[in-house]
């Protein structure tokens, strides 16, 4: 038997929308987490990244992801209502 892939992403995403699809909408991260971000980017694309500094890559990476989904799916949302 077969079972349908589970995406946890897709599920953790979809609970958030469904709290407050206009505040899901509306989250961006703080100032010092993009810049956070784009210092990891560099340093990985310019000189490469620790193994801890590739971790926190991932960390910031993931939850971009689930933010996204977060922000389809609290479109769709407002779009039903």
């Amino acid at each position: 038997m077969v079972t349908p892939e589970v995406n946890v992403f897709d599920e953790l995403a979809a609970f958030l929308a469904a709290m407050n699809p206009e505040k899901v909408l509306g989250f961006h991260a703080s100032p010092q987490a993009q810049q956070r971000m784009e210092e990891l980017q560099w340093k990985h694309k310019e000189l490469g990244l620790s193994a801890l500094e590739n971790e926190e890559m991932e960390r910031y990476l993931t939850v971009e992801r689930i933010v996204r989904l977060a922000k389809i799916h609290a479109a769709q949302r407002l779009v039903v209502q």
